[in-house]
C-alpha cells in the first residue's frame, strides 16, 4: 500500500508539471507565431501586398519579419519569422537611418548548402512608421541571358578575327610574291581554305540565331525520321568519301516527329560531319535509328580517339573545341553540337553522348514520337541516299506530340 501511494503521489506531481508546462509552451508560442491579422499595417496596404506580383517581406523595427509571401520563402530571404542575408538587413538598417528607398541588385545564396545562386532585385522602404517593406524581383533568368549573349558577341568576334586576319596576311604575302607562281598558287590555296573556314563559321552563326528565334510547336509539321536520315546522309558523302569512309545505316521507324525538317537534318548532319571528321580513314560511320517507349533514337556512331570525361561535359557549348589546334585543322567551328543541342531542346527532346578515350563516341538523339499515327502512309527507306527529296504524304488526323518522358539507351548502329 505505501509503495502505491507513493507511486500515485509521483503520477499525480509528473501529471502537474506537465500541465503546467503545455501552458507555458502554448503562451509562448502565441507569443512567437502572432497573426498576420493582429499586425497593424498601414490602411489598405495588405490588400496592394497580396496583388502586387513580387516578392515582398515586411520586417519591424528590430528586423523580425511580421508579413511575408510565399515567394519569398521560396527564395530563400526568409527562414521562419528571420530576414536569412547580411544584404537585406544592411538595406533595412540604411532605409531606417536616412529614411530614404533604396534598390540594389544582389546575387545570393539560394539555399545553406551547394554553389547555386539567385539573382534579385531589391527595393527597400518605408512602411508606415514603423515597418519596413521588401520588395524582392527575381531577375536571374534575365541576367544569366545576358551574360551569355555578351559571351556569344565575344567568342564571335575572337573566332572571326582568325580567319579574316589570316586572309589580310595571306593577300599580303600573295601581293609581295606576285612573281613567284609557286607561292601564288600556296598562298591561293591557303586563303582558299581561310576563306571556306570563315563561310561554315559565318552559316553556322547564322544558324543558331535562327534556332534560338524558331518556334517549333507553332510552325512545325509531321516529319518522317527515315527521310531525315535519308537527306542527312546524302548530304555527306562528299566528305565521306574524300577520306573513304563509309556511312553505315541500320535499322528504320514507322514512327513520325513533330518539327521542322530542314533543322532535324541539319542538327543530323552536323552528327555525321562531326563523326566523319574526327575518324581516320578507311572506316566507317554508323547510324541507328529505333523507336521504344514514345521516343525515337537516332544514334551515330564514330570510330575516333573518344572524349575524355572532363570534355564530355562540355562539347555542347558554343565554341568549344577539345583540341583547337586539330579542329582549325579539320575546318570545326566549334558550333555543331551547340547547334544539335538546340534543335533537340526545340523538338522537345534531348542529345546525349557515351565515349571512352580510345573506343570512340556515340551521340544520340531522342525525339518524341507522334501521337494518333495510323501508319497507312509509306515511309521511303533509308538506306539509298538519293531518296531524301521524295514527298510524302501527310497523314490527315490532328497529331500532337507524346510526352517525352521515357528513357532508354542510345540505339545501336
Amino acid at each position: 500500500m505505501l509503495i502505491g501511494l507513493v507511486a500515485g503521489l509521483i503520477g499525480l506531481a509528473l501529471g502537474t508539471f506537465g500541465v503546467l508546462a503545455y501552458r507555458v509552451s502554448e503562451k509562448q508560442r502565441h507569443l512567437l507565431d502572432v497573426d498576420a491579422d493582429d499586425i497593424a499595417l498601414p490602411a489598405g496596404a495588405a490588400e496592394v501586398l497580396a496583388v502586387v506580383g513580387r516578392a515582398f517581406v515586411v520586417v519591424d523595427a528590430v528586423d523580425g519579419v511580421v508579413r511575408a509571401s510565399p515567394a519569398a520563402y521560396a527564395y530563400g530571404l526568409v527562414r521562419g519569422h528571420t530576414v536569412v542575408h547580411k544584404e537585406l538587413l544592411d538595406m533595412t538598417a540604411g532605409v531606417r537611418r536616412d529614411g530614404v528607398i533604396l534598390e540594389k541588385q544582389l546575387e545570393l545564396p539560394r539555399g545553406p548548402l551547394g554553389q547555386g545562386t539567385i539573382i534579385v532585385q531589391v527595393r527597400a522602404a518605408m512602411l508606415g512608421e514603423e515597418y519596413i517593406l521588401l520588395l524582392a524581383d527575381d531577375r536571374t533568368e534575365i541576367t544569366r541571358t545576358e551574360e551569355i549573349r555578351n559571351d556569344f558577341v565575344a567568342n564571335v568576334s575572337h573566332e572571326l578575327k582568325t580567319p579574316v586576319g589570316a586572309i589580310s596576311l595571306l593577300a599580303e604575302a600573295l601581293e609581295s610574291s606576285a612573281d613567284d607562281e609557286e607561292a601564288v598558287r600556296r598562298f591561293a590555296k591557303r586563303m582558299h581554305k581561310e576563306s571556306g573556314r570563315l563561310a561554315a563559321l559565318v552559316q553556322d552563326i547564322i544558324e543558331l540565331s535562327r534556332l534560338q528565334g524558331a518556334s517549333v510547336a507553332q510552325e512545325g509539321s509531321p516529319v518522317d525520321v527515315n527521310a531525315v536520315i535519308a537527306e542527312a546522309v546524302d548530304r555527306s558523302q562528299l566528305p565521306a568519301e574524300s577520306k573513304n569512309i563509309r556511312i553505315v545505316v541500320g535499322g528504320r521507324t514507322e514512327g513520325k516527329v513533330f518539327g521542322d525538317q530542314d533543322l532535324l537534318v541539319t542538327a543530323l548532319r552536323n552528327l555525321i560531319d562531326n563523326a566523319i571528321r574526327y575518324s581516320p580513314g578507311n572506316t566507317r560511320v554508323g547510324i541507328g535509328v529505333r523507336s521504344r517507349d514514345g521516343l525515337v533514337s537516332i544514334s551515330v556512331t564514330d570510330q575516333g580517339e573518344g572524349l575524355n570525361p572532363e570534355d564530355q561535359e562540355r562539347v555542347f557549348e558554343r565554341f568549344y573545341r577539345v583540341d583547337s589546334a586539330r579542329s582549325r585543322h579539320t575546318g570545326g567551328t566549334g558550333l555543331g553540337l551547340s547547334i544539335v543541342k538546340h534543335v533537340a531542346s526545340n523538338h522537345g527532346g534531348e542529345v546525349t553522348l557515351w565515349s571512352q578515350p580510345g573506343q570512340g563516341s556515340t551521340f544520340t538523339l531522342r525525339l518524341p514520337e507522334m501521337e494518333g499515327q495510323d501508319g497507312e502512309d509509306e515511309v521511303p527507306p533509308v538506306a539509298a541516299p538519293g531518296l531524301a527529296g521524295q514527298a510524302h504524304r501527310k497523314p490527315t488526323a490532328t497529331q500532337v506530340p507524346r510526352a517525352a518522358g521515357a528513357k532508354e539507351r542510345g540505339a545501336n548502329a
